[in-house]
Order: C-alpha cells, then structure tokens, then sequence
C-alpha cells in the first residue's frame, strides 16, 4: 500500500506516518529527512544535494524525485507512504509518471482536515526532543517535569523559530495557495480520503476481510 499524507502543516501528518511505520511496516519518505540523508551520505546525489543547500538554492523537483527514485529502487516494505512531496500539481504529475515507470501504484490520498484555528494552537505549543525527535506539547504533552525525554532521556529540547502564530498564517496561505489544488487532482483520480484530524490520534491497525487478510488502517474512523 502506497499512500500520501495530505494536510495543513501541524494537521498530524507525521504523526499519522509514525504510527504507520510501526503498526506495519511501511517506509515514511519524508522530503526533509531525505534531503538531511542525502547531505551527508557522500553519494554523487548527496554531493548534489549538498552543493545547492550550501548555496542557499531551493533544491529542486528533479532532485527530490531522484531522492525518491533512490528509496523506491532499493527499500523494501508494506509500502511507502509520502509526506511532504508532493507540494504542487506539478510535483504530483512528476510522482505520478515516477511510480509508473516503477511499477507501483499510489493506492490512497489521505488528507488530514484540521480547522485553522485549532492549527495554531497546535503548532504555538509544540516542542521537539533534540536527541530522538520526539513530539511534545505544552499543553496536551508538556515536557516532563524531571527535564528529561520521556524517550531517550535527553534533556535538549527544541522550538522551531517559526512556530509561532504570524509565521504559521504565512506558512497556511502557501499550502492553500500551491498545495491544496492537490486535493481537486486526487479527488478527479478517485484517489481522494478525508479524515477528521480533530480526532483521536490513535491509528488502529485490523485485518480485513479479505481472503488474504490483508493488513488494513482505520485512520480517524475511515478504514484504508
């Protein structure tokens, strides 16, 4: 099963992804963590990807679609679920003809709706453990009170510089503007879910009633 996560940023996307990664097996490609890979594993891509964000320079689509090349080629799973790419309808055309010539089919779209003002209050309070990376919030998960990662035990925590209300409003009017005439383009492909991101965060693995019993996902009660 190969899906894509849609939604606003602090929707629950990486959440989603982690609880899938674990409850089956599947392989979160995330744009950022490839490109951090990538940077430092010496490859003549990573060499590439090194050169232009030490420029400065945006990297570019052909570049993220060579990362992704890379993990389709050589990764193996329950499937691979994308979070972060694709951004525009141009980025999706591209993934598209991608998984064709890879023989993979993209089975699910799932777009996570969170409601904008829920979204701040979501992303003004979160803070991240620097040693394993994991989610806190000040108020639904605050930082242990002994200071320490409930998780690794370290004691770095970290807040994005931009996580704060009037970078979040510029960040949402960029995903309106270029990332949410996706959902029109999955939806017209018959590819298209929502699920409701106000919802439990849990994600409940089943079997199905199939004849194989295939793994299945009940994502904020729609099962995938």
């Amino acid at each position: 099963m190969n899906i894509i996560l849609l939604g606003a940023p602090g929707a629950g996307k990486g959440t989603q992804a982690q609880f899938l990664v674990e409850s089956l097996g599947m392989v979160q490609l995330s744009t950022g963590d490839m490109l951090r890979e990538a940077k430092d594993s010496g490859t003549e891509m990573g060499k590439l990807v090194a050169d232009v964000m030490s420029r400065g320079d945006l990297v570019t689509d052909e570049i993220v679609i060579g990362l992704i090349k890379e993990k389709l080629d050589g990764e193996q799973g329950a499937g691979f679920i994308f979070d972060g790419f694709p951004r525009t309808l141009a980025q999706a055309d591209a993934l598209g003809a991608l998984l064709k010539e890879c023989n993979r089919d993209l089975d699910r779209v799932i777009e996570i709706q969170v409601d904008d003002t829920a979204l701040i209050k979501r992303i003004v309070g979160r803070s991240t453990c620097g040693g394993c990376g994991q989610v806190y919030h000040d108020e639904t998960k605050p930082w242990p009170l002994n200071g320490q990662c409930s998780i690794c035990g370290s004691t770095d925590v970290k807040r994005r510089a931009d996580d704060n209300e009037e970078s979040l409003k510029q960040r949402l009017m960029e995903y309106y503007k270029k990332t949410s005439p996706l959902l029109g383009y999955y939806f017209a492909k018959g590819n298209l879910i929502s699920i409701n991101g106000l919802l439990s965060m849990d994600c409940l693995l089943y079997t199905s009633d199939a004849a194989d019993d295939t793994p299945c996902v009940d994502l904020g009660g729609r099962r995938i």
